[in-house]
């Protein structure tokens, strides 16, 4: 375990009282193979219990971020958005910060970053102002990706991972208010397609319980590849935007549906998709065959397609378009946000031929919304899409984030922006 003493850090100007302990993360306090591992896993895991690096001083113009866990004063955000992250590792020889991606298409850049080894142990870095949103990040303790213990973890790339919340001026709306707010349900379910038990998140409108008459349109949200069900509640505050929209009286009162984008059946062959080997997707017929049926049946919706739409973010985007235009008998309100999906799309020839006929197109959606930001890793293709639909005479909406990336703060403004434009 961890005997805490006191010691202090002198970085980049400030002093910081900190706690720190002797940990070992080899006997050696060297990279070991598999033991190292083992060994570093286990005392990250004992600093989030003991809360060692989580007693240090913040400098005064930062503050503990709104991410982090209980008591934990690192990560630590300043009003311009530099992040400060500390680490107690006292055998370690080398920690990094790396950033959730290894592009520029995160906030905080690319990474890794080197942190600065104080005479008691205790790791740090500053990173130069951020963009402001929620960015995953992890540490490296001689090659070990490890979380962070003073952060929240999210689920994304597949595991749960640490993220850092860096607020943003003027972005209100994802924050809780003194309004009347809606409620998220675990809605466990039983497939037929994939003949597993899955769960969904299902958002009711604040009057949900009241208005016991009142039936509803229903929204499907689908999150991005490597994340879940969870996302667009966690990481995309999706329940506040909305419940402060129906208060402003900006948004229709809804319900939405946020379930799993993979669907796999036990014992399918593998295949690559997505850069991995996965069993195939069923999601496209789990929605159709199970998530919507199960839907009108426990839900007061308003079950036509009028009253339906679906939308997603990057891989969820994609579903969305294709589930969409398979079958345009359930939906009519059709968003994408950020969809790679779209990268190759033809206005004459793509999707069957959806975009050919303008006019039967433009009478049977009432909305086909776009959305990208202009640093994500391909911007360009979603505004030319917009360009050539339009000419061709397709309604089509575009949102466009100036200055964010493939991230959540860019996620979270288009559905600020999606959301109002449906059901009207």
């Amino acid at each position: 375990m961890c005997s805490p003493s006191p010691a202090k850090l002198r970085y980049r100007g400030y002093n910081f009282p900190v706690l720190t302990g002797n940990l070992k993360l080899a006997a050696n306090g060297k990279a070991d193979g598999m033991k190292n591992r083992l060994l570093a896993l286990a005392a990250i895991s004992a600093l989030a219990l003991t809360g060692a690096t989580s007693l240090a001083q913040t400098p005064p113009d930062s503050q503990p971020a709104s991410s982090n866990v209980r008591f934990a004063q690192y990560p630590s955000v300043t009003p311009d958005g530099r992040v400060t992250f500390q680490l107690s590792a006292p055998n370690a020889q080398k920690v990094q910060l790396q950033p959730g991606t290894t592009t520029n298409e995160n906030g905080m850049g690319a990474g890794p970053y080197d942190m600065v080894k104080d005479d008691k142990g205790v790791w740090s870095v500053t990173l130069p102002p951020s963009v402001p949103g929620l960015h995953y990040y992890w540490f490296l303790i001689d090659g070990v990706m490890a979380n962070d213990p003073g952060s929240e973890t999210y689920f994304g790339y597949n595991r749960q991972t640490s993220g850092v919340e860096i607020p943003e001026a003027g972005m209100d709306y994802l924050l809780p208010k003194d309004v009347p707010h809606g409620e998220v349900q675990m809605r466990w379910y039983h497939s037929k397609v994939t003949g597993t038990w899955r769960r969904a998140q299902v958002y009711l409108p604040p009057d949900y319980d009241a208005n016991a008459k009142a039936r509803y349109p229903v929204l499907f949200l689908q999150h991005g590849g490597g994340e879940d069900e969870t996302g667009w509640v966690k990481q995309g505050k999706m329940n506040f935007i909305l419940d402060n929209l129906i208060a402003d009286k900006k948004a229709k009162p809804m319900i939405v549906v946020m379930d799993s984008g993979y669907a796999f059946k036990t014992g399918e062959p593998m295949v690559k998709a997505e850069g991995i080997m996965q069993p195939p997707n069923h999601f496209e017929d789990v929605v159709v065959t199970d998530i919507i049926p199960m839907v009108d049946a426990t839900y007061r919706t308003i079950a036509d397609r009028d009253h339906r739409a679906i939308t997603g973010l990057s891989m969820g985007s994609g579903q969305a378009v294709q589930i969409a235009f398979d079958h345009s008998d359930l939906f009519s309100w059709v968003g994408a946000f950020s969809c790679g999906a779209l990268q190759t799309a033809d206005p004459e020839t793509s999707y069957n031929g959806i975009w050919k006929d303008p006019a039967a197109f433009n009478k049977k959606f009432h909305l086909f919304f776009l959305s990208a930001a202009t640093k994500e890793r391909h911007f360009g293709w979603i505004p030319q899409l917009h360009a050539r639909l339009t000419a061709k005479g397709i309604n089509n909406v575009y949102f466009e984030n100036p200055g964010l990336a493939h991230e959540w703060q860019n996620w979270r403004k288009a559905f600020h922006d999606f959301a109002p434009r449906l059901f009207q």
